[in-house]
């Protein structure tokens, strides 16, 4: 009978739902000790939980199999001084609807006008002034995985274009036109608004840096819910402050929480939001453990399985 250690600071609520599942041939164990893992979880085939907390107890967990994060990014686990021999698997597939709410909540903010409505009312001045649209806008997404495919779904609702920028894939039907590779300046031309939802990996690493920054128009937003190290903080700052874009919505940071001395909080034309934009839901993510503890049992290849060398 398989064993399942679920290492989590929400265990109780992850054991609940897993077990309500009634998932056969499964035991578990579960606790948010690091301490308690290390000893009651040695001789579990199966890890659910943070990567954080998981990197902690590895060496100690002889009989692992196999890896469920509750993270879409595993970075803790990805360091090449540790042990590879088991398979990991993320959180995909259930980050789209929430990452959508964030963005097009942000994208009508500042078509419609809502900040500026608000302020006007507090200064008791009538705003009448026309309102934009999403539709016939173009929106350029870094990364078209399963998050990157639901905006471009619902980009499509707002009869927006949509641009993808991805290593090679072009599944997704919603993206209008791909690019990849050294195409990345002209994706970025003539884009009202570029999202990214990048990993954080070598080659993503400062790939909104300077250069891609420059080549959006002065009207474009720049939204980031990927992960922090894709962007060059100190040339997004530098745009931002000469107005050579309209602005930007950050929810991830190269260093969170945000230090205090940080220059973002007194740049201009830029909202952060702390790393809120989508998250995790224990009832989520318990069924798609569960999803996946099928085809493990069965034989069948995991889902949503990471790549050690490529990070994602």
């Amino acid at each position: 009978m398989p064993r399942l250690l679920i290492l989590s600071k929400q265990a109780d609520k992850y054991n609940k739902l897993i077990d309500e599942a009634k998932l056969p041939q499964l035991e578990l164990v579960s606790t948010s000790s690091v301490t308690e893992a290390g000893s009651t979880g040695a001789g579990c085939e199966i890890v659910f939980g943070e990567p954080s907390l998981i990197r902690k107890v590895l060496p100690a967990l002889t009989n692992l199999h196999w890896v469920q994060s509750t993270w879409a990014g595993v970075e803790p686990l990805l360091d090449p001084s540790l042990r590879r021999d088991y398979a990991l698997t993320n959180a995909r597939g259930v980050f789209g609807e929430l990452m959508s709410e964030y963005v097009f909540g942000y994208l009508l903010a500042h078509e419609r006008r809502i900040f500026e409505r608000y302020q006007a009312q507090q200064e008791r001045r009538w705003d009448n002034a026309v309102t934009g649209m999403l539709r016939g806008k173009t929106i350029g997404l870094l990364g078209v995985g399963s998050i990157g495919a639901h905006l471009a779904a619902t980009a499509k609702h707002f009869r927006m274009t949509v641009r993808g920028y991805t290593r090679a894939s072009e599944d997704c039907p919603d993206v209008d036109v791909y690019y990849h590779g050294d195409e990345l300046l002209e994706f970025a031309r003539g884009l009202d608004y570029l999202v990214s939802v990048l990993p954080n990996t070598s080659v993503t690493h400062h790939i909104v840096n300077a250069n891609l920054l420059n080549s959006l128009p002065s009207y474009a937003i720049f939204i980031n819910v990927g992960r922090g190290s894709a962007v060059d903080e100190t040339a997004l700052v530098e745009v931002l402050e000469t107005g050579k874009i309209a602005g930007a919505v950050l929810d991830v940071f190269e260093q969170e929480p945000l230090p205090q001395v940080h220059p973002f909080w007194t740049t201009p034309n830029l909202l952060l939001t702390f790393h809120t934009s989508a998250p995790s839901l224990p009832e989520d993510l318990a069924f798609l453990f569960a999803e996946n503890y099928l085809r493990f049992i069965n034989g069948e290849e995991l889902k949503y399985r990471v790549d050690f060398e490529r990070g994602y």
